[in-house]
């Protein structure tokens, strides 16, 4: 029976890793950037280097509303921190006004952002979670997928019963086989806490996605209502019709600041500006705590009292909190994420190794690899491969594009998904050995030049942002240097193993078959 269990734990940790792997590989590697998201975009728009925050930022951001856009019904105003140096404003806009919704950025001063249209690191922090599919077809894959890689990560600790001894049993003069078993083996165990964590995490985000029965139970057909009690966030009030004042924000800020112990508010929601029925919610940031149940202040818009209070408490919703925070890791600091990307990088490598172990294992049993095998290895190349290469397409996009052109930030969307289909054709046209070598050479040129790219094209490059002390900004171009010697490495190690292989001399006609 125990011989049984754990071949079917092996059946189950093999197929299913390698069905999910693919998708699993794209989600770690685009979520490990999202660690980097503001940095990213930073880094993508060159011109506002230098940007920094500003106390006055919520002041400024009213004024600039006010001369920009005085009729609109709602404007809500996400506040620049120490990472997100920018004050993205959106503006909803009553029935007949057109365009009905628009979005401004602005300088922490007020004025207006003078930088090229990008959506930076957005795009791939929204592809870990959604793929950019429309709909929520996106999103219900990456819950299957995360819920595969629960399984995965059950089954493979009861696979590996000598866990911890493989993980000191690194054998790399064996085999090529072992060794790739082995690396993926000591991935898996060096930052198991973190897959652990950063699986069953990801699944509360979107939890009411996939299980909508406690909210249809408790709200029925009443989402403003759950919104209201579980997001602070109330529905809009209708205007009155006669124009008054609007209070000013400072004190609001200040009375803020009180309630919840020196912090700050991260988002600003202003309903019907200018009228009498005016209406300011504050509500704290999410990147001072680790438990970001939703604390926000409900103010009368035109006397400033208050009108409504959430606290956040209740055990269900600190719970949930909590562990939405410890997936978004919005209040770590620098250290603290540069060690969830080394946990996030360990856990990609894990399932890229998880991934080629499999096509080695079974390229072994094969004296003429099947179809299915040379499909498995091209989706290997693809995803492990290929992504990063579509990922410094963007990169480069963004420094190729003219600045000013409209609709750009969707051209360097274009270019990710360009390269990235390019490099699932490849091995198609040149076949999948060869294809293994020329596309990790490619990968190591995109990423090793790009801060040469960025050095030509922007005045934003690694001497300047160093000698400035924009460290995020400077610790993309070190990481694309590092990547691509990676790539670099990889790619000198396939050339000489095929070298070799082709140096290899062919058996005589008259030798006995083995």
């Amino acid at each position: 029976m125990n011989g049984s269990f754990r071949l079917s734990m092996t059946w189950l940790h093999n197929w299913g890793g390698l069905v999910v792997g693919w998708l699993l590989f794209c989600v770690f590697l685009t979520g490990t950037t999202a660690y980097a998201r503001f940095e990213i975009t930073r880094w993508m728009q060159p011109e506002r280097v230098e940007a920094t925050n500003s106390p006055d930022a919520a002041a400024a951001a009213i004024a600039s509303l006010w001369r920009e856009a005085p009729q609109a019904r709602r404007w809500l105003i996400t506040m620049p921190d120490e990472r997100r140096t920018a004050t993205q404003v959106y503006v909803y806009n009553p029935p007949g006004i057109q365009p009905a919704f628009r979005k401004l950025a602005l300088e922490p001063d007020g004025r207006p952002l003078q930088a090229r249209a990008t959506f930076g690191g957005d795009f791939l922090y929204y592809f870990h979670f959604d793929l950019r599919v429309p709909g929520l077809v996106g999103r219900y894959l990456i819950g299957a997928a995360g819920v595969a890689l629960l399984v995965a990560l059950i089954t493979g600790f009861v696979i590996h019963r000598r866990v911890f001894w493989d993980f000191f049993a690194f054998r790399p003069g064996r085999s090529r086989t072992r060794l790739w078993m082995d690396v993926h083996n000591a991935l898996g165990i060096i930052v198991l806490p973190y897959h652990a964590l950063i699986t069953v995490t990801g699944m509360v985000p979107l939890m009411l996605l996939y299980m909508p029965w406690g909210l249809q139970a408790a709200f029925g057909d009443r989402p403003a209502a759950f919104n209201t009690a579980v997001y602070a966030e109330p529905p809009p009030t209708a205007a009155a019709g006669r124009a008054a004042p609007l209070t000013a924000i400072e004190p609001l800020l200040a009375e803020a600041a009180r309630r919840w112990d020196g912090g700050r508010p991260g988002w600003i929601v202003i309903d019907n500006p200018g009228d009498a029925a005016a209406t300011i919610l504050l509500k704290r940031t999410d990147s001072d705590r680790v438990v970001i149940t939703p604390e926000a202040i409900l103010f009368d818009g035109t006397t400033g009292a208050v009108r409504t209070v959430w606290e956040g408490t209740g055990g269900a919703a600190a719970t949930r909190a909590g562990a939405y925070g410890l997936h978004m890791m919005r209040f770590a600091d620098t250290p603290l994420r540069l060690a969830m990307i080394l946990c996030g990088l360990a856990g990609t490598a894990m399932i890229g190794t998880g991934q080629v172990y499999w096509i080695i294992k079974r390229r072994k049993r094969e004296a003429t690899p099947s179809f299915g095998l040379r499909l498995a290895d091209g989706a290997n190349l693809a995803v492990m491969v290929g992504l990063p290469i579509a990922i410094a397409a963007y990169f480069w996009a963004n420094r190729l594009l003219p600045a000013g052109l409209a609709g750009r930030e969707t051209f360097e969307a274009l270019a990710f998904f360009a390269a990235w289909f390019l490099t699932a054709l490849h091995p198609a046209l040149r076949g999948v050995q060869r294809a293994w070598g020329e596309q990790l050479a490619v990968a190591a040129l995109l990423w090793a030049a790009l801060p040469l790219m960025n050095a030509l094209t922007s005045n934003a490059h690694l001497g300047v942002t160093l000698a400035r002390g924009l460290w995020g900004v400077a610790g993309i171009d070190l990481t694309a240097l590092a990547t691509g010697g990676l790539f670099a490495l990889l790619a000198r190690r396939r050339f000489r193993g095929a070298r070799r292989r082709s140096d290899r001399p062919l058996p005589s006609a008259s030798a006995p078959a083995s």
